[in-house]
């Protein structure tokens, strides 16, 4: 299997606040929209869709669910800078900077809809050219 593309696409309840949220803070570019959906797209990640709860292209017994229990995790190069970029604009950061004991750093912030987003950075050994661990 050849795959040509990949997309997240996640259930909110108010599609243009969680878009408004990628496009303003992360760099996200809208690619599609129409009622209940918006399509975004980014030049170093993949594309995130946000659909409106209740939309009947969902299966029936999924129309009324909303993204819980995940995590959308951008690897990022400067950890520390975008931390300070996005408490610079205002974004609530919801789990402040830390270390894990495998080399990975991380922050998370919340989007309006409470979609859970992670920044991570890899901690790399001296002269090592890999991070310590591909995780992304």
């Amino acid at each position: 299997m050849q795959i040509a593309n990949s997309a997240i696409s996640l259930n909110v309840d108010d599609v243009p606040a969680s878009a408004a949220f990628l496009t303003s803070h992360f760099g996200f570019r809208e690619d599609m929209s129409a009622d209940g959906f918006v399509s975004l797209a980014h030049p170093d990640g993949p594309q995130v869709i946000f659909l409106r709860r209740g939309l009947e292209l969902l299966p029936e017994g999924f129309r009324d669910e909303r993204a819980a229990g995940l995590i959308l995790v951008f690897t990022v190069a400067d950890l520390p800078g975008e931390h300070e970029r996005l408490r610079a604009a205002g974004v609530p950061v919801t789990m402040e900077p830390r270390e894990e004991p495998w080399g990975e750093r991380l922050f998370q912030v919340t989007d309006p809809n409470g979609v859970i987003i992670e920044l991570v950075d890899w901690i790399t050994t001296p002269g090592a050219d890999e991070p310590a661990d591909n995780h992304q």
